[in-house]
């Protein structure tokens, strides 16, 4: 068990490897319930969340329907990254990192208070809800083995929607790469699904194989990849800005007026060793430095993720200041997994 965010986490239940590996071949498990779901509510909370995220959740139009985004600070650099689900047009639910839950509360309560569109929106941070993802190839058909009283409702759930029914919310997100369901549920709950799962077969993970998986799969980790001083631009995230409608949003003064600076490529070691965080990367062009990196189950070896030069480009070979001795590692495209396969140019 180890500190995360202020909360008391497994690493692992047994084997970080074996863990990694149920995922990528069968179905396993996280108490994710450290990650807070915000609910927003009242008139205006559509043209309030215009305002306060990157994205542009005018891409939302059906129940259920849920987008990845970033909120910004005024300098562009990102706050938290998040998931918001539109529920109905009074109500949408955010799910923030653990380690910023109380930061972001905070931002989104005066962000409302001195945005007149928000005045009348409630905030509810729902700490009497629990969250368990379920992943892995096998993972749906194990959840509705355990509860078949949400497949039919679920099952022609598309990616990165959700069902809600009283207070039970099943969405097809995730942080691992692999198919699957993120349920939430009634805290006092949990500890019986959590027991029918494990009953089922599938495998509780920790931390180290939720840190390994979604390495794998070029899933960014906040406070690692990116935090208040990194521009989403600058973290392999310009994918979750939307600059093409005229709305102003706060941050977006910033990110036009600066621009992309950096690049943010995936790395695989030609040789033997670990990449880590924070490791020096050597270019023709300047030095980067290696955001997020571990060996790889799946591959068989090290993978990172790195913000380099903007003249690095894929192909590229690069070398890795590894305790004083330069390393070549290969610039290769991410997500390095998914759905189990290796991808890109590997």
């Amino acid at each position: 068990m180890v500190d995360f965010g202020g909360w008391e986490m497994p690493l692992h239940y047994g084997s970080q490897v074996e863990e990694h590996h149920q995922v990528r071949r069968h179905a396993g498990m996280f108490d994710v319930s450290h990650m807070l779901n915000i609910d927003l509510q009242g008139e205006g909370v559509r043209a309030f969340l215009r305002g306060l995220v990157a994205n542009n959740v005018d891409k939302l139009q059906t129940p259920g329907k849920a987008l990845y985004s970033c909120m910004l600070n005024a300098e562009g650099g990102v706050i938290d990254d998040l998931i918001i689900y539109f529920l109905s047009e009074t109500h949408f639910r955010i799910v923030v990192n653990a380690g910023t839950a109380d930061k972001d509360v905070a931002w989104i309560q005066n962000a409302v208070t001195v945005t007149a569109t928000g005045a009348a929106i409630r905030i509810t941070p729902r700490r009497d809800l629990a969250m368990i993802a379920v992943q892995g190839p096998q993972a749906r058909a194990l959840v509705w083995q355990v509860w078949p009283q949400v497949r039919t409702a679920s099952e022609s759930l598309s990616v990165f929607s959700a069902h809600v029914a009283d207070e039970v919310m099943v969405a097809r997100t995730g942080y691992t790469g692999e198919d699957g369901f993120e349920i939430v549920l009634p805290a006092a709950d949990a500890p019986a699904f959590w027991a029918q799962l494990v009953a089922a077969g599938v495998a509780p993970c920790g931390l180290g194989a939720r840190d390994t998986l979604r390495l794998e799969a070029g899933m960014n980790l906040y406070g690692n990849d990116m935090d208040e001083g990194i521009s989403p631009l600058d973290a392999g995230l310009a994918w979750t800005v939307d600059l093409k409608s005229p709305r102003i949003f706060t941050g977006r003064e910033a990110l036009e007026a600066n621009g992309r600076q950096r690049a943010f490529v995936g790395l695989r070691l030609v040789d033997r060793g670990v990449l880590r965080s924070h490791m020096k990367v050597v270019t023709p062009h300047g030095d980067g430095e290696i955001t997020s990196g571990s060996f790889s189950p799946t591959l068989g070896f090290s993978v990172a993720m790195a913000r380099v030069p903007l003249e690095v480009n894929v192909g590229d070979t690069v070398n890795v200041d590894m305790r004083g001795k330069l390393m070549p590692a290969l610039v290769v495209k991410m997500p390095f997994v998914r759905n189990g396969k290796a991808l890109g140019n590997l």
